[in-house]
């Protein structure tokens, strides 16, 4: 029996120009492309601004990674950005292993991130 969390995603929209991308489970390179169809999505329906909210992500590998990079690239020509959410813990750890924390703005919690986007 499978007892890891079934790996889900939401995807909102507050307010225009701003998705917010909420992600379930463990992120590998099975469920990566699912993470980057949401992704897409929220960019294809104008958000310049994408957070999402990795605060209930249990594991996260390289593809995955590799799948926010894109994003963050793909936003930022148009002065748009990609913020991450996530506190303590293994997933932000293997961000800053990867150096990867200057490329997404980094938030704690979800309300952080969206009053950080707010003024």
């Amino acid at each position: 029996m499978d007892d890891r969390p079934q790996f889900r995603t939401e995807l909102t929209r507050p307010r225009d120009g701003l998705a917010v991308a909420t992600i379930i489970g463990e992120i590998d390179l099975y469920t990566a492309p699912r993470l980057h169809e949401v992704l897409l999505q929220g960019i294809a329906e104008g958000a310049h601004q994408v957070v999402v909210d990795l605060s209930a992500v249990t594991f996260i590998d390289s593809t995955a990674l590799g799948v926010l990079v894109r994003s963050a690239k793909q936003l930022g020509p148009d002065g748009g950005a990609l913020h991450l959410v996530c506190g303590p813990g293994g997933v932000r750890r293997l961000i800053e292993i990867a150096g990867l924390t200057g490329v997404f703005a980094m938030h704690s919690t979800l309300d952080e991130a969206l009053a950080a986007l707010a003024g």
